[in-house]
């Protein structure tokens, strides 16, 4: 079974893709911030899937990816953005980032599969 984590620091929202996630037939783990999956990260083993808030307090999801993108373990690691605020400016910057996929919050369980396909089907 592929696993997927989810980082962001709502509960509510963590909570709800998460079950959309399983449906989808992904184990999850669920991070609050993007320190505590980075470090989850460092300790191994590294998950199939990142859905990644861009909106967090500390260390942004923009931030995280670019941490995942700038090391060669990670740098091939499918990633979603999600956020509830995507601009044209923003979709832009997080796909030269590096991510893979973007969804607009709220999200319908449509919308984060074809995000998903769109994560595994482009990443390099």
């Amino acid at each position: 079974m592929k696993t997927a984590w989810l980082v962001d620091d709502d509960q509510e929202m963590s909570t709800a893709v998460g079950l959309m996630l399983k449906m989808l037939g992904f184990q999850t783990r669920a991070f609050l911030t993007a320190p505590a999956a980075g470090k989850a990260l460092l300790e191994g083993p590294h998950p199939d899937l990142i859905l990644l808030d861009i909106n967090m307090p500390k260390v942004s999801g923009k931030d995280f990816l670019e941490f995942l993108r700038l090391r060669d373990e990670y740098k091939h690691l499918p990633v979603v953005m999600l956020s509830s605020e995507f601009t044209d400016v923003q979709v832009s910057e997080v796909l030269d980032l590096g991510a893979n996929a973007y969804v607009s919050k709220p999200v319908s369980t449509e919308e984060l599969e074809a995000a998903i396909a769109q994560a595994f089907a482009s990443r390099g």
